[in-house]
């Protein structure tokens, strides 16, 4: 895609120039012809944002958020998609979502509908997102699913964060725990070792456990990593067949407190993606099918596709979900009052606040105990490393 900069001139005689990325110089002059612009002088120059996105730039969750509230506020100022895709285009800092959605504007520009543009990238915007805008294309409420999908990617982008943070502390600590303890090992141990083997001082056996721990990881330490390194790689590939996929997602969900943790995010998750599919008028079918896509676990994949099988066999999807045994019975019996009042929506929106207050509570919790946790077990680690070495020493002491 080339850089054009342009100078042109409205209706009215207003000096107006700025820059257009697009792919031609025929394509930029018909682009600003349609906004009835007169064009003075046109060039194209040497692209500089091609750098930044060769060494990085991707875009992330957060650019997609910031993307969409801001979309949805030029919508609801009536401004044209075209003026609101070149106003975001030229605001945007990330080279590689800079050229995305001036590719995206070329493409409504030229005839093609907002949501068939978004689709030509599913790296950036997942099938969720692109049938939201194709159902507000279709409902002529496209405005009013910007605002409900802006709303739910916030809400979304919050609880990842916020689970996401509360982990990073614990693993940094743990992380640089093993690294000193794996130093100690190999480096300040096995000088006391030679201390103890020169003076025969005879050793408890904790400290034969260290010593010995230690000689392990001077002599097996690399093998060691390397076999680390190949269980992962297999495990990663495992990881991506059916067995392994459902394997690890149910590991995930059935480890103590972390598990309840993500139970409780892909609750919220489930259901609110559910209800914003459902108020924004996609068939119930449709929504069950874009919901098990983009739910993230293999698991509740599987309730969502055992409900797509009831509903189109006329049963319900709470019916469905009572084969699930990692759905709560009370979401299920709350679907199904959702079910029999025709209010389903409502129903997943207050299934959805409360599992979200659950995951703030927990996670508030979890960060509490974290901490207290964290010294116990780094205390216990340092308390017996350091006996394992002082005691011998003292005994050595005495002895002379």
């Amino acid at each position: 895609m080339a850089v054009f900069e342009y100078k042109a001139r409205t209706r009215e005689g207003e000096i107006r120039s700025g820059v257009l990325e697009i792919f031609s110089r025929e394509a930029a002059i018909d682009v600003l012809q349609k906004q009835n612009l007169i064009v003075i002088q046109i060039a194209a120059r040497a692209k500089t944002g091609m750098l930044a996105l060769s060494i990085g730039g991707g875009v992330k969750q957060k650019d997609v958020v910031l993307f969409s509230r801001q979309l949805s506020t030029l919508f609801e100022a009536q401004i044209p998609i075209v003026y609101a895709l070149q106003t975001l285009a030229q605001e945007q800092s990330k080279p590689k979502f800079k050229i995305i959605i001036a590719e995206i504007m070329n493409d409504v520009t030229g005839g093609m509908l907002f949501s068939q543009a978004l689709g030509k990238h599913p790296k950036v915007f997942s099938s969720f997102y692109v049938s939201l805008i194709r159902a507000g294309e279709e409902s002529g409420k496209l405005q009013e699913v910007f605002l409900y999908l802006a709303d739910y990617l916030e809400r979304s982008y919050y609880l990842a964060s916020r689970a996401r943070n509360a982990m990073i502390y614990p693993a940094f600590v743990m992380f640089t725990f093993i690294g000193v303890f794996s130093v100690m090992l190999t480096v300040v141990i096995p000088r006391l070792i030679a201390i103890f083997e020169e003076t025969g001082t005879e050793i408890p056996f904790y400290t034969k456990v260290v010593i010995f721990t230690s000689n392990f990881l001077r002599h097996y330490g690399f093998l060691v990593l390397i076999l680390i390194a190949i269980g992962a790689v297999i495990a990663w590939r495992w990881s991506k067949t059916s067995k392994g996929r459902m394997f690890f997602h149910t590991l995930q969900i059935s480890i103590p407190i972390i598990g309840n943790l993500y139970r409780k995010l892909y609750m919220v998750r489930l259901c609110d993606n559910l209800r914003t599919l459902i108020i924004s008028s996609i068939p119930l079918l449709r929504a069950l099918t874009i919901t098990s896509d983009v739910v993230g676990n293999a698991v509740y994949q599987k309730a969502l596709q055992n409900s797509i099988e009831s509903v189109k066999g006329g049963g319900t999807i709470s019916g469905a979900f009572e084969k699930t045994k990692e759905i709560p019975p009370m979401v299920t019996q709350m679907i199904k009052i959702g079910e029999t009042s025709g209010r389903l929506d409502f129903i997943l929106a207050s299934i959805t606040k409360f599992y979200q207050r659950e995951v703030d509570s927990l996670l508030e919790n979890l960060v509490a105990l974290i901490e207290p946790i964290l010294i116990i077990v780094l205390g216990l680690g340092v308390g017996l490393l350091v006996a394992a070495v002082l005691v011998p020493l003292y005994n050595l002491v005495g002895s002379l």
